[in-house]
């Protein structure tokens, strides 16, 4: 796999949050995104009510914020590649129905 790996500041956070006991793991992930490994293009002030609209759809699995960012960032660049240990994105679909292809599983 090669840089850059694109994502959204809410999975960011999430990865800051999940890895927070581990020793340098939070700091390594902003080093990524300082260094441009990982990029953040989303930008919520435009994508809010289509994020919205996917927690809505979803609310039965139920979608996170994080995961309706992603989905949403998926519409907009068009491609459902995901590097992700999330099962709910074997359920979730990007344009309403094309299904996500996880870099983890090929």
């Amino acid at each position: 796999m090669r840089a850059p790996l694109v994502t959204c500041e809410a999975v960011i956070a999430e990865s800051c949050y999940l890895l927070r006991k581990l020793p340098g793991a939070p700091e390594a992930v902003l080093a990524n995104v300082r260094n441009g490994t990982f990029r953040t293009p989303f930008q919520l002030e435009v994508s809010a009510a289509s994020v919205a609209k996917h927690m809505a759809r979803y609310r039965d699995v139920p979608m996170d914020f994080a995961d309706a960012c992603l989905v949403q960032l998926a519409d907009e660049l068009g491609t459902g590649d995901i590097l992700t240990l999330d099962s709910d994105f074997e359920v979730y679909r990007w344009r309403s129905r094309r299904r996500f292809r996880n870099l983890l599983s090929t």
